[in-house]
Formats: structure tokens, sequence, C-alpha cells
């Protein structure tokens, strides 16, 4: 592990239209103290070798290409299995950071002492137009993220200093959320910068575009990583989850409204 060193993790699929603007905002930051691991899973256009141009000429940037299609959960570990750095930090292959979004969380993180750090995020359209604001809490402590995810993984980062060398359950999809609860119930409290310091793309197609899909993936959490009961994790989904993701969603509407205004 290297002291201070931040390593981004990406994994790459399909995303030849969108790749070089993510790196591009990563050379961008104003910490510069990362590296950038690239796992490949399997694209069938021209990704890869937009990534092989961009660490031919920057050796902070790395592509791993996998033989064979593992989903998004298994190229994150694998990216994560061969990082170097000290923090952990996520960005899919079509999201976009602002340039000091590096800075500002690890100076939260030495202020707080703390062990996983998020920020809020801008929402945009496949033309980087943006769509809307979605705020973060400004603390989240156990209890709070095992009722949502009440984070965007696009501005997660943890320490592994703090938490140790974490891992994202190896499911189809939610695997963000599942690692999210497995660093909080370590650290019990994760800390975010209220400002916006990402670009979520909104695609079509995309794994986490379809919301009614993602009811079984839900349950699966608590059932595969909390541990629950089937029966008790239905229940859990239906009275505490729903209730929370729903409000959420409201108070996000009203922040876009207010935002677009």
């Amino acid at each position: 592990m290297t002291e201070g060193l931040v390593s981004i993790i990406t994994t790459l699929y399909d995303s030849a239209d969108f790749i070089a603007r993510t790196i591009e905002s990563v050379l961008a930051q104003t910490y510069t103290n990362w590296e950038m691991v690239i796992t490949d899973d399997c694209s069938k256009d021209n990704g890869p070798a937009i990534v092989e141009s961009y660490a031919a000429k920057d050796p902070r940037i790395r592509l791993i290409r996998l033989k064979e299609n593992g989903g998004p959960g298994i190229s994150r570990n694998i990216s994560i299995e061969n990082a170097k750095g000290q923090y952990i930090a996520f960005l899919d292959s079509d999201d976009m950071w602002r340039p000091d979004k590096l800075e500002k969380q690890v100076a939260l993180m030495k202020e707080k002492g703390c062990g996983m750090v998020y920020s809020s995020y801008y929402t945009c359209d496949e033309n980087d137009r943006i769509t809307g604001l979605v705020k973060c809490r400004r603390r989240i402590p156990y209890w709070r993220i095992v009722c949502d995810n009440a984070v965007g993984f696009l501005t997660m980062m943890y320490d592994i200093k703090a938490v140790g060398v974490e891992l994202l359950p190896e499911i189809r999809k939610r695997q963000d959320w599942g690692l999210n609860i497995k660093i909080i119930k370590k650290c019990r409290v994760a800390y975010g910068v209220h400002e916006p310091l990402a670009m979520y793309r909104l695609r079509q197609g995309s794994v986490s575009s379809g919301k009614l899909s993602l009811i079984k993936y839900n349950v699966g959490i608590y059932r595969d990583v909390l541990g629950y009961s089937k029966p008790g994790s239905v229940l859990i989904f239906l009275f505490v989850f729903l209730p929370f993701y729903f409000g959420k969603k409201v108070l996000n509407f009203f922040e876009t409204l207010f935002f677009k205004h």
C-alpha cells in the first residue's frame, strides 16, 4: 500500500463514446497522487484501445482485460485487488468528476478521521447536459445505509488503513450498496461533502437503468449481505427500504425542480 495514493477503480464495458471524457476528468484532478486501474469486462467496441492510448502517455493509468464477462462487481474487485493505494475510489467508464473531487474528499477524510467519504453529484444525459442534482446527507450512520443506499457510488471513497481492503459482493446488481454497508458497518459513520463533485450519466439500457428489475437484488442485499431470512428480507424491503427510497426520490424531485429554476 502506498500512503496517500488514491486508487481509482473503473470498470469498462462498451463505453467507447464516454471513456475519454471519464479519463480526462481524472487527469484534471487537482490532487495528483492517484492511479487509475481500469478493468475491461470484454467490451465489444474500441473502448480498450482508447484506454491504451491514454495509458501509453500516463503510467498512472493501467488497463486489465478479462477473458470472460463477469459483470461490474467482479471487474471492480479485480481492479481493487490490483490497486496500490491507501484510498479506494470508484468511477465508472461513463461518469465524470469535478477537478477538486479527490482534493476535497481526502481533506475531509483527514479532518474527520473517518474511513469513508462521499459527496453530492449532478446527473447528466449522454450529451453531458446536466439534468438534475442529488444532494447527499452530511453524515450517514450504519442504521441509515441499511435502510436505503444513500451514497452515490461514483462519489464514494474509503481508506484501507481504517477499514482494510473490502471487496464488492459478487452479485450482478446492487454490489455498490452491499459494499457501502460492509464499510460503514466497520467505521460506523461516513461523511459527505455537500457540494456536487461528480456527474452521473443516465444512459438507456445501462445495468442500473431498469429500477423495477432491481427489486429482487434489493431483497438479496438483506438476505445475502446482511444475512436475514428470505421472509424477513421481504418485510424489511417493503416496510423499511421502500418508504426511505420513495422519500428520497420525492426530495430529489424537489431539489432538481429548484435546481432547474
